[in-house]
């Protein structure tokens, strides 16, 4: 019997990415020199926040999205914290509300203006007090609304009810006292009912967001863990640290048992930390290295081998944090799938990376964009804390379509209508074969001219063959 080569069929195999030119970076970003391994960037539809370097105080830069080019070194900042900025997370169901933690061990809830920052902005919407040493890490529940985690090194992860009526909130919701050394991340489960952390103590551990009780712990002494991601709804967990050779490794867990690892594999031997990103409507993990030029990505399965390694970007400038736009930012129409702005400090650059699926069609590609969490909360904080876990309210990325499956309610003005996606452009000509001609890309180089110039005989032929 021959043998045979196996290929997997995958729409994904031939993702590649597409750096922004020069002219759609943000330039002169004085980026934080904090050695803190966070993110550093966040990112939404409207803006992008950055920790910036800055004498006296903690501040972070945010600019509109599409303020690209040489930035202003004089711009306004938020600059209300009293030390060094160490993470920034933005409201997943309000694109003008962003919360920040410090060195000064408060966490902040901002409300940026809806025409951005044009003035520094030094007065919260609302701080928690509540740590007693510095705070290095925040999360938004993903389906309650209002609902902030934070964790320091006190060794504390707080919840937080920010519907609350005081500006000033001293005691949190609940405290989780279980870990005996600094939290290094935090994930959770597409519904929130559950949350995974790494410590730096190496383990792995599952936890009742709600009520604090310690469900799951992982001793695996093959791997040690630095992050941990919940891998939507495939029910395991991906983590990414050292092994015990020290060689960079990602393992996969299945998060009903954390014994052993489903699976580990060595990447280099390099020192930094690596950041997991996870698309679950794509299936695709993206492993970003602190330091490297590069971005490895792998295609999730749920059944053996699980991981499919796909291909690998490269860029010589390397990365200090990176920030991801969430799926209702993306450009449906170039068939981009996921975007990073990588933070890279020999340059004091944001480059925006496009990772794009080949497609010849211009139009609207269903079978990569299937329904996605949208910026509708499933419940309220309230409702949270009573018990109740839902799942993300979904919604279509397909432009004219409703936001979600369930009904709204009709827009009350024309910011409402455009946030929502429902606003048409009055000005714009009549829909040709089920799209808006403004959206066609005008042709860039000469053989996309006469493609464009012929296309209409080449159908006619085809059409006659028929």
């Amino acid at each position: 019997m021959t043998w045979r080569p196996q290929y997997r069929s995958s729409k994904f195999r031939h993702v590649f990415g597409k750096p922004a030119t020069k002219e759609n970076c943000y330039d002169g970003v004085p980026i934080t020199r904090s050695v803190h391994d966070n993110h550093l960037c966040a990112a939404n539809p409207r803006f992008i926040a950055v920790i910036t370097e800055c004498a006296g105080g903690g501040a972070f830069l945010v600019l509109s999205i599409s303020h690209t080019g040489k930035v202003d070194p004089h711009h306004p900042r938020v600059s209300g914290h009293r030390g060094n900025v160490l993470d920034v997370k933005w409201n997943p169901f309000n694109d003008f509300c962003i919360a920040s933690c410090s060195e000064d061990a408060t966490v902040k809830v901002w409300e940026i203006p809806k025409h951005g920052v044009l003035k520094n902005i030094t007065v919260p919407w609302k701080e928690l007090q509540g740590h007693s040493r510095r705070v290095g890490l925040i999360e938004w529940h993903p389906t309650a609304n209002n609902v902030l985690f934070s964790t320091g090194y006190d060794y504390q992860v707080m919840v937080w009810n920010l519907d609350a009526p005081e500006q000033v909130i001293k005691n949190p919701v609940r405290s989780i006292s279980v870990h005996p050394d600094m939290v290094l991340s935090m994930s959770f489960n597409m519904d929130g009912s559950r949350l995974a952390t790494s410590c730096k103590d190496k383990k792995i551990r599952i936890f009742d967001p709600r009520t604090g009780a310690l469900l799951q712990e992982a001793n695996c002494k093959s791997h040690k863990a630095s992050k941990v991601l919940y891998l939507g709804n495939l029910k395991m967990l991906l983590s990414t640290g050292n092994s015990r050779w020290n060689h960079r490794q990602i393992a996969l867990w299945d998060q009903e048992d954390l014994s052993q690892p489903l699976l580990q594999e060595d990447l280099d031997g390099s020192s930094g930390v690596l950041f997991p990103f996870y698309d679950p409507d794509t299936h695709m993990l993206y492993v970003a290295g602190k330091g490297d030029g590069n971005i490895r990505y792998y295609e999730i399965s749920s059944e053996k081998p699980y991981i499919h390694f796909l291909t690998e970007y490269r860029s010589h400038l390397p990365q200090k944090g990176m920030g991801i736009m969430p799926k209702r930012g993306l450009d449906v129409y170039s068939c981009e799938v996921f975007r990073f702005y990588r933070l890279v400090t020999i340059k004091s650059l944001i480059e925006p990376l496009s990772m794009i699926v080949p497609r010849r069609s211009e139009s609207y590609q269903e079978d990569i964009y299937p329904m996605t969490a949208g910026c509708e909360p499933a419940m309220s904080a309230a409702e949270w804390m009573s018990g109740m876990d839902k799942g993300p309210v979904m919604m279509s990325l397909k432009p004219g379509s409703k936001l979600s499956l369930d009904s709204q309610p009709e827009p009350t003005n024309d910011l409402q209508a455009w946030q929502n996606g429902e606003a048409q452009d009055k000005s714009r000509s009549a829909v040709t074969n089920g799209r808006d001609v403004m959206l066609c890309s005008p042709p860039k180089t000469e053989n996309e001219v006469l493609y464009k110039v012929h296309k209409p005989h080449i159908q006619h032929r085809v059409d006659i063959k028929k």
